[in-house]
């Protein structure tokens, strides 16, 4: 078991660092790879987030806490940029092929995450309704 662990650890290393090799995804390939898929997000080894990639550059966003975050995505030069419903300020990444799957390199800080395609789900995205309260 803890062979199968390290192998993946090491896997996903590899992924992540071999993504720079590559030239950024344009927008046309982004959106011929991630369209009508939900895909699954890490980062330094833990499960980060998942997004639903829907038609019309429509998405998806959660944490995998049950809240979900409706927005939408656009090209800006080389940056895939996506806007939510809660935040107008869009969240710009560069993303790039790693093998059969994604890294993503978040543009707006340099210093502050890479992410890292872990699968696709066969569902959608638990979602969660509003929250209800006094």
């Amino acid at each position: 078991m803890k062979r199968t662990s390290l192998a993946l650890v090491l896997g996903l290393i590899a992924n992540v660092a071999t993504a720079q090799t590559g030239d950024p995804l344009s927008a046309e390939d982004f959106e011929a790879y991630v369209t009508g898929k939900t895909l699954m997000y890490g980062f330094e080894g833990q499960p980060y987030g998942g997004e639903d990639y829907l038609e019309n550059r429509k998405v998806r966003w959660s944490f995998l806490d049950g809240r979900c975050k409706d927005g939408y995505w656009y090209p800006s030069g080389e940056e895939i940029c996506f806007v939510y419903e809660d935040d107008p300020a869009p969240q710009c990444w560069i993303f790039f092929r790693s093998g059969a799957s994604l890294t993503a390199q978040f543009a707006n800080n340099d210093e502050y995450q890479e992410l890292y395609e872990t699968g696709e789900s066969d569902e959608p995205l638990m979602c969660l309704g509003p929250e209800v309260g006094v």
